[in-house]
């Protein structure tokens, strides 16, 4: 533990992911009667095959570099997935060894600003490392003006009721993207932006700050989104993200309409709608320079 009382990322996480683990789930019976939520910490212990003191001593931060052996163990014990294990492990690396991103403005690519603006019935944008928007074409602005340059989408998604509106699943969304976040970021959490958009968020929305709580992980690339949109009605897209080579945590987002679908018809209506507004490439081009 710190001088400051801050037992670090990896106490923090091994804490807040036993709190979730129900005792049946490892087959130990609920009697009704534990104090405390999920695994008592001797409990992890004993199934990981360590010590209850050197377990103690984890989450208190008095041993922050510990194993990989030992981890995979405790992940087991945990019932962590692959990548909340793969999370765990970059928690417990020393931090020195840690590629650190660059702190300059992100920009997306030529490339892929003008290979976007050539798909004017697939909705797409393009977001940084901590989720701001770096470019985006005419039909995703058009789907929602919070897909466009300057706009981050993680903010927009728990701050702003327009978005909340117009997910259906908003509920859902929300309990995807959180965890999303903290996959791409990795184990930077004092990066400056990350901390910036984690501190605005933990005091203007309660349902962030519970799931951020949580800790979960897990980089869901592929879905399906619900929407009620204010010109064209309901539509159901799914949606893929595909990280850029090269870019060091920037992400394609698509989304398309089953073929033959109502939602297919109205995304095309909606990108009649929007041909006044200019052709794709020029919307790209302003939005991400400007």
């Amino acid at each position: 533990m710190t001088a400051n009382g801050d037992p670090g990322p990896l106490a923090t996480y091994l804490r807040a992911r036993r709190e979730l683990v129900p005792p049946t789930a490892v087959g130990i019976p609920d009697t009704g009667n534990r104090r405390v939520a999920g695994l008592r910490r001797e409990e992890v212990a004993f199934l990981a095959g360590v010590s209850s003191d050197y377990y103690v001593r984890l989450e208190q931060g008095r041993d922050r570099h510990p194993s990989e052996q030992v981890l995979v163990s405790i992940a087991g014990a945990l019932q962590l997935g692959e990548e909340a294990t793969a999370y765990l492990l970059q928690l417990a690396a020393d931090p020195t060894t840690r590629r650190r991103r660059p702190r300059r403005p992100e920009k997306a690519g030529d490339g892929i600003r003008n290979l976007i603006s050539t798909w004017p019935l697939t909705p797409a944008y393009v977001h940084g490392t901590y989720m701001d928007v770096l470019a985006a074409n005419t039909l995703a602005i058009a789907l929602s003006p919070f897909n466009g340059p300057g706009h981050n989408s993680i903010l927009a998604a728990f701050l702003e009721p327009e978005l909340r509106a117009l997910h259906v699943d908003w509920e859902e969304m929300t309990a995807r993207i959180v965890p999303y976040l903290r996959s791409v970021a990795g184990p930077d959490i004092d990066d400056p932006r990350l901390v910036e958009i984690v501190g605005e968020l933990s005091v203007r929305s309660d349902r962030f700050r519970k799931l951020w709580a949580r800790q979960d992980v897990a980089h869901k690339a592929t879905g399906t989104s619900r929407l009620q949109h204010p010109r064209v009605g309901p539509l159901e897209l799914h949606y893929e993200k595909l990280l850029i080579p090269g870019t060091r945590g920037q992400t394609l987002v698509t989304y398309h309409a089953r073929p033959g679908s109502d939602s297919e018809d109205r995304l095309r209506l909606l990108a009649s709608l929007d041909s006044s507004a200019g052709t794709s490439a020029d919307t790209v081009r302003i939005a991400a320079e400007g």
